[in-house]
This record gives structure tokens, C-alpha cells and sequence, in this order.
């Protein structure tokens, strides 16, 4: 990644959090007569311009779901080769994403993944700690439904151990357990390929959110449709739930 200072050009009233559900790889991958994972390679070098024109805009977190719980379902080849991906994309990145000045957080329950692929996320991490041109959280193994079980459960040990009273849990207390617990809500929330759902993603956080579902499949999703959608997100109207005056 470039070191050049970027000069900003940011919308006013963007969005300060971005978060984006990365589909479409490998429905590009079949329209151009290959593998599932050509288009799986293809859509995490798309990750490092999004990344890069993240400052452009004035966004300051940027949040990708990169494996949900659910692709576990998915053939074994497949997952596969995404954790050989995962492995090598850290491994890869790690130094120009730290010169980049990415802060970089994994979020998702990590039990499941393998030795090797947790201790160089934990090493990225680690590595990223005193940056902060851009906060990039990549979900990993993540499902909003299984990270609100999992808050629970820790939750409920610290109720059960005197930590916590039970009276005072309302619904700021939750958002402490979460794996987000350290980052703003998203104000925008982006899926590409034309699908309309939002998959078990930051269901908690993205309460108020905007969305966009956009038809652009995520290997050719550029900058410049980045830009354009934080900048029609700062001529929306957010009332969360008041009235205009």
C-alpha cells in the first residue's frame, strides 16, 4: 500500500463507520468460467482499495465479513482453500497494511479456525496496535446470532459470580460483551451481488444503520462506487425514530 499522504475529500455528514457484506466472489468466478475460489482471490485484492480509499472519504472504521458461521456449509474444498486464503492474505498484508497505518481487529469466535491461521491473526493485531489512519474489522468466523449468545453467556457467568447485578442490565450493558465492544456502530451498511438480506451480520449494531444493496458483485466493486455511496449516505435524513422539526 502507497504511504503518500492522502488528501481527504471527504462528504459532509458521511459516515464515520462503514461495515460491507463482501458477496458475489464466486458467481464472478462462474461467469468468467472459473473456480469458485479465482473469484475468492479476486475479491481480497478488492479489499486493499477499499481499504486505501477509506481516509479519501472520511471514513474511520471500516468493517468486512469475510467467513460467517453458516459457510461452514459450504464444500469442504471450498473452506478449505478460503483458510489457505485467510493464511496467506495475513501473512502477505501484514506489513504493507501496517505501513498503510491499518488498525486491524478480527471479530467471530475463533475456536473453530486452525492453530496457525489464530497466531497470525493474533500477530497482525499485535502488529497494527499503534495505528490509526484506519480501523479495518474483519469478521471472521462471525454470526451476529452466535456473538449475541456468546455476550450472553458472559454476561450471565458475571451475574451469576456477584460482578454483575442483575438490576442494572439494560440494554447499554449487552453492547459491553460484544465482540464490537471497542468500536462506534456502523452508520452504513453495504452489500454487494443484488442480494437483499443482511445474513446474520452486526445484527445487534446495525439497529439503526443505513443500507445500500447494490448489484455490483464484490471483485468489481471500485472506489469510486465506495465514494459515491458514503457520499448519498450524508444526504439521508436520520431521525432515529423522532420527528423533523
Amino acid at each position: 500500500m502507497s504511504t503518500a499522504e492522502i488528501q481527504p475529500k471527504i462528504a459532509p455528514g458521511g459516515p464515520r463507520h462503514v461495515a460491507i457484506i463482501m458477496d458475489g466472489n464466486g458467481r464472478w468466478a462462474t461467469q468468467r468460467g472459473r473456480p469458485r475460489l479465482f473469484g475468492h482471490h479476486a475479491g481480497a485484492k478488492r479489499v486493499r482499495e477499499i481499504v486505501e480509499a477509506c481516509p479519501d472519504v472520511g471514513v474511520e472504521y471500516l468493517t468486512i465479513f469475510a467467513f460467517s458461521t453458516e459457510n461452514w456449509k459450504r464444500t469442504q474444498v471450498e473452506v478449505a482453500g478460503l483458510m489457505s486464503l485467510f493464511r496467506r492474505y495475513i501473512s502477505k498484508e501484514m506489513r504493507s497494511l501496517s505501513e498503510y497505518g491499518a488498525r486491524v481487529r478480527f471479530i467471530g469466535d475463533r475456536d473453530r479456525l486452525d492453530d496457525k491461521l489464530i497466531k497470525l491473526m493474533g500477530e497482525l493485531e499485535a502488529h497494527t496496535v499503534q495505528n490509526t489512519r484506519i480501523n479495518l474489522t474483519i469478521a471472521l468466523n462471525y454470526g451476529g446470532r452466535d456473538e449475541v449468545a456468546r455476550a450472553t453467556h458472559r454476561l450471565a457467568q458475571d451475574v451469576a459470580s456477584g460482578k454483575l447485578d442483575p438490576d442494572s442490565v439494560d440494554e447499554e450493558t449487552l453492547p459491553r460483551y460484544l465482540d464490537t465492544h471497542v468500536l462506534p456502530d456502523p452508520d452504513l451498511v453495504i452489500r454487494t451481488s443484488g442480494e437483499a438480506r443482511i445474513s446474520n451480520f452486526l445484527l445487534w449494531q446495525s439497529a439503526y444503520a443505513e443500507y445500500e444493496f447494490i448489484d455490483t458483485l464484490w471483485p468489481d466493486f471500485t472506489r469510486e462506487e465506495f465514494a459515491r455511496l458514503c457520499a448519498a449516505y450524508g444526504g439521508r435524513d436520520r431521525r432515529f425514530g423522532a420527528v423533523k422539526t
